[in-house]
C-alpha cells in the first residue's frame, strides 16, 4: 500500500484567469491540444504510486467532473484506488471565506478516513512533473515536519505575480511565504505542493479554522514556522504556473519548442488523459504547417504556424494562424488571419478576416463566439 494519499487543490480566490475560466475551473482548461492542466498533478502522483486522490472542486465543476470520470484513465489502480471528488458547499467564486482550508475543513471526515500516513498535496493549477515517491521518502529521511517544492526563477518581477514564494535559509530551512510582489527577479517561487504526516495535515486544519476563517493553507503553515521544521526541495525541469491570461498562453506557446517540451514530457514518466475516438487530421491542398502542434480530427487547409490546434478544428483555405491557442472544435474561415490569440471552443470567425494581438496581451476570443 502507498505510504501517502494524494489532495489535488483547486485555485484560490486570488487567482484569475480571464475569460477561460468564466466557463471552467483551470484544472479543466484545455493543455497543449490533447491534455487539461489537471491531467499533470493527477499523472505525478499515479506514477508514483498514489492511487487514493482526493480531487477538490469548486464552482462551474461539469467540465472538469465529466474528463475525471472515474479516474481510470489515470492508470489507477482499479481495485484498491480510487479518485475522489470532494465538493465544498461555498461555492461562491469571489467569496473572501472560499479558501482551501474551508474546504478541507467541509470534508474533514473523508481526510480521516484516509489509512495511509502521509499526504502530499498539489494544484490543478501548475505543470510540472515530479516523482513524489522520492520526495516522500526524501521528507522522512530529512525528519522535516513539512517539505515544500519549489522552482527557483530569474523572471519573477514580470512572471509568476499570483504565487508565494519561499525565503530560505542556508540549510533550505523554510524562514517565510509571501506573495511575490514583482520586487526582485530571482525568486524561489512555491509550488503550492506540500507534504507532511495526516496527522498534522488535520491539525494545520482545525488550528486555521480557529484562527481566522478567511486563513489558507499557505498562511497557516506561514504562521506555524516558529514550531514546525518546514523545509523546502528545489524542484528541476519544465514549470507553469497557469495563474493569469498570459501564463496560460505563455505555458503552451512555450512548449512547442522541443527542447522546453523535454522537461516536462518523458516517456518513463506518461502524461495521462481521457482519448476520444477521432480521425486523424487532414492535410489538404494548400496546408501548409510548420512549428505547431496539432491534434487528432482536424482538417487543414490554410497555414498553421507556431501555434496548437486542438481537437477538430477547421482551418479554411487562406487562413493564416500565427503564434495562437485554439480549442476545440473551432472553425476559422478562409482568407483570415490570427495572430498571438487564445480562440475558446466552437468559436465560428467567418466575418471579420482580421484578429491579432500581441505576444505580451494576446487576445481572447470567448467561447462559442461567431465572429
Amino acid at each position: 500500500m502507498a505510504r501517502a494519499f494524494g489532495i489535488v487543490t483547486s485555485s484560490g480566490t486570488h487567482i484569475k484567469v480571464e475569460g477561460l475560466q468564466q466557463y471552467r475551473p483551470i484544472g479543466a482548461f484545455s493543455f497543449l491540444g490533447r491534455y487539461r492542466v489537471i491531467d499533470f498533478p493527477i499523472s505525478n502522483m499515479s506514477n508514483s504510486g498514489i492511487d487514493r486522490i482526493q480531487v477538490y472542486v469548486k464552482r462551474k465543476p461539469r467540465s472538469l467532473v465529466e474528463h475525471l470520470g472515474t479516474g481510470r484513465h489515470y492508470n489507477i489502480n482499479s481495485k484498491r484506488g480510487k479518485l475522489q471528488l470532494m465538493f465544498s458547499q461555498n461555492s461562491s467564486e469571489n467569496d473572501v471565506y472560499n479558501t482551501d482550508i474551508s474546504a478541507f475543513a467541509e470534508n474533514i471526515e473523508f481526510i480521516e478516513r484516509m489509512r495511509e500516513p502521509y499526504v502530499i498535496i498539489a494544484p490543478s493549477y501548475m505543470v510540472y512533473a515530479a516523482n513524489y515517491s522520492e520526495l516522500l521518502q526524501a521528507h522522512i529521511d530529512s525528519d522535516a515536519d513539512i517539505t515544500l517544492l519549489y522552482h527557483s526563477v530569474d523572471n519573477a518581477r514580470e512572471a509568476f505575480l499570483n504565487c508565494d514564494i519561499l525565503n530560505l535559509n542556508k540549510q533550505k530551512g523554510v524562514e517565510s511565504i509571501e506573495k511575490n510582489r514583482g520586487s526582485a527577479q530571482k525568486r524561489n517561487i512555491f509550488m503550492d505542493t506540500y507534504i507532511m504526516k495526516k496527522e498534522l495535515f488535520i491539525e494545520l486544519i482545525k488550528k486555521g479554522k480557529k484562527i481566522s476563517s478567511m486563513y489558507t493553507l499557505p498562511q497557516i503553515v506561514a504562521a506555524s514556522l516558529g514550531e514546525l521544521d518546514v523545509r523546502g526541495v528545489a524542484h528541476r525541469g519544465y514549470f507553469a504556473s497557469v495563474t493569469d491570461f498570459n501564463s496560460y498562453y505563455n505555458a503552451n506557446i512555450s512548449l512547442i519548442d522541443i527542447k522546453t517540451a523535454e522537461g516536462l514530457f518523458n516517456p518513463d514518466w506518461p502524461i495521462y488523459t481521457k482519448t476520444n475516438d477521432s480521425c486523424p487530421t487532414q492535410y489538404l491542398e494548400g496546408a501548409d504547417v510548420k512549428a505547431s502542434v496539432i491534434s487528432n480530427g482536424c482538417r487543414i487547409e490554410g497555414t498553421i504556424d507556431h501555434s496548437i490546434l486542438s481537437r477538430g478544428c477547421i482551418i479554411k483555405k487562406g487562413a493564416v494562424v500565427k503564434n495562437c491557442v485554439i480549442l476545440p472544435d473551432v472553425v476559422i474561415g478562409e482568407d483570415t488571419v490570427l495572430e498571438n490569440v487564445v480562440v475558446d471552443k466552437h468559436v465560428r470567425i467567418n466575418h471579420i478576416k482580421e484578429v491579432k494581438g500581441t505576444p505580451e496581451h494576446p487576445g481572447y476570443v470567448k467561447r462559442g463566439d461567431h465572429l
